[in-house]
């Protein structure tokens, strides 16, 4: 059965109001008000999760910590994922120093670029290599998601040579389009796109005003 990709979507949102209910100490929830947290009806949360099994009980709602525990196994990110980034600009640099990505079990291992200034180590940061040894250390670490920082020019290069040198999943934040391989996943992620549909959005409202 071919799981739609807005459930998955979905359930990284799901995930993350969960793990605020863990800290709030909340041991159960009905579906209605989780629904409501999350911002979905509760007929679409239900059908979100019933792709994937049994999760709540009747009358009592989900288990908190069960339910977070099984939207985990089903993404994959029960145990740390290693992830190469590809480009320190501005970009990078802000994805490098984020500190949120070990809460959702992955790891930025290492990461690359053209210009020598930026090689080495930083506080806090991991090590910067030069693009030229990306292959080698991407076979080497065993890692097989990867982030592309870079201009749209030399995207589709760079990923030619992450997937030859093993990588299975590109989350791309280059304005363009990636060909890949069978086999191969890519998430793009386009923030001009995003901002001109809230731009619309804004527009649209006006107009209803």
């Amino acid at each position: 059965m071919r799981i739609p990709r807005t459930t998955i979507h979905r359930l990284s949102i799901y995930l993350r109001c969960l793990h605020d209910l863990r800290e709030e100490k909340s041991e159960t929830i009905s579906s209605e008000k989780f629904a409501s947290l999350v911002g979905v009806k509760p007929t679409q949360l239900r059908k979100d999760l019933a792709y994937f099994g049994q999760f709540g009980t009747r009358g009592r709602g989900y288990d908190v910590d069960k339910l977070a525990s099984g939207i985990v196994r089903i993404l994959g990110t029960g145990k740390i994922r290693k992830v190469a980034i590809v480009g320190v600009g501005s970009l990078g640099s802000a994805l490098l120093s984020y500190r949120g990505f070990s809460k959702r079990g992955f790891e930025v291992a290492v990461a690359f670029d053209m210009k020598a200034g930026k090689i080495g180590r930083r506080s806090r940061w991991p090590e910067i290599l030069p693009a030229t040894r990306m292959a080698a250390e991407i076979k080497k670490r065993g890692i097989k998601i990867a982030v592309i920082a870079v201009p749209a020019t030399a995207a589709q290069k760079v990923a030619d040579k992450l997937v030859a040198a093993g990588v299975r999943a590109i989350l791309n934040f280059a304005p363009t389009r990636l060909f890949v391989p069978r086999g191969v996943s890519v998430e793009s992620v386009d923030l001009a796109m995003g901002l001109e549909g809230l731009a619309y959005s804004l527009k649209s409202r006006g107009r209803s005003q």
